[in-house]
C-alpha cells in the first residue's frame, strides 16, 4: 500500500504479521489476501472460483444519473443473529427489498429507493457464501460487538465497453453503515481502479489496487471513507471488467427511508 498522507498506518504503525481484529481495531480498515479470508471466515478458498462466472449473469445498474450504462449488479439482504441461544451464529435471508441510502451519505444515488435484481440461489448456495458472511460478522462483531448484524450483499460489474467504467460514481463516501467488506472477484482487460481508504475527519490515506481474486478490504464504516478510481481498457479494446463482492454490516436495522 502507498501512502499519500503522513503515515501508512492511520494509527501507530502495525507489525506485518498483526491480526485482521488489530488492524480494524487501530487503523479501521485491513487488506487480507485470498488466503487470510478463507481461512478466517472457515472455507476452502478453491471452492471459491466454480461462482466466479455468476458475476456474468448480472443485469444492468438503471439507476446511474451520470448516463452511463457501465454498471451491473444483483442485491440481497441478510440477517446475522450473532449468539441465538448462546449457540452458533445464525444466518437468515429475508425478503427482498430496495436498497435504499440517504443523500448525506450518497449524494448522487442517495434518496431514492433502488430496486435490483435478486441474488441467484445459485451464489447463495456456494460452499463459501454462508461461512465468509458468518466470518466476517464475527469478526466485526469483536471490534464493536452487536446482536445482530443487518447485511446487503452487492455483486457488482463495472466494465469499460464504454472507455471507462467507474465503481464509485459518487466519489469518496461512507456507506452509513457498521463496516464494510469489498471482495475481489476478478479484472480483465483493465487498468485502474486503485483503492483509496481516507481516515474521516483527517488528511491521512492509503491508495492500493486489489489484483488477488477473492482478496479482500474491510472497513470500519464510522472511521473511514473510501473510493476507487475509473477503470479504463487495457488495451485498444474496451470490453474488460472489474467484478466484486461488497457486503455492509449495520447494527440496528437496515437503511430505510
Amino acid at each position: 500500500m502507498t501512502p499519500f498522507g503522513a503515515a501508512l498506518s492511520f494509527g501507530a504503525p502495525m507489525p506485518e504479521d498483526s491480526s485482521a481484529l488489530l488492524r480494524l481495531q487501530q487503523q479501521g480498515f485491513c487488506v487480507l489476501g485470498a488466503a487470510e479470508l478463507a481461512a478466517l471466515a472457515g472455507y476452502d478458498a478453491a471452492g471459491c472460483a466454480p461462482a466466479f462466472d455468476l458475476w456474468g449473469d448480472l443485469p444492468p445498474d438503471n439507476y446511474l444519473k451520470d448516463g452511463g450504462h457501465y454498471r451491473f449488479r444483483r442485491h440481497g439482504s441478510f440477517i446475522q443473529t450473532l449468539r441465538p441461544n448462546a449457540g452458533p451464529a445464525a444466518l437468515e435471508s429475508v425478503p427482498h427489498r430496495a436498497h435504499w441510502q440517504p443523500t448525506s451519505y450518497n449524494a448522487l444515488h442517495g434518496g431514492m429507493s433502488r430496486w435490483f435484481a435478486p441474488l441467484s440461489e445459485a451464489l447463495q448456495q456456494a460452499v463459501f457464501w454462508q461461512p465468509l458472511l458468518l466470518g466476517l460478522g464475527r469478526l466485526f462483531d469483536q471490534v464493536r460487538p452487536a446482536p445482530r448484524w443487518f447485511i446487503e450483499a452487492h455483486q457488482f460489474r463495472i466494465d469499460t465497453r464504454e472507455g471507462v467504467g467507474r465503481p464509485t460514481p459518487e466519489g469518496a463516501h461512507r456507506d452509513g453503515v457498521d463496516f464494510v467488506a469489498v471482495v475481489l472477484i476478478s479484472r480483465c482487460g483493465i487498468r485502474g481502479g486503485e483503492t483509496r481508504v481516507f481516515e474521516l475527519g483527517g488528511q491521512r490515506g492509503v491508495r492500493f489496487t486489489l489484483s488477488e481474486p477473492c482478496s479482500v478490504l474491510l472497513m470500519d464504516d464510522t472511521r473511514v471513507i473510501h473510493e476507487s478510481t475509473p477503470v479504463l481498457p487495457e488495451g485498444e479494446t474496451a470490453g474488460g471488467w472489474r467484478d466484486t463482492l461488497v457486503l455492509t454490516y449495520r447494527a440496528g436495522g437496515f437503511l430505510d427511508p
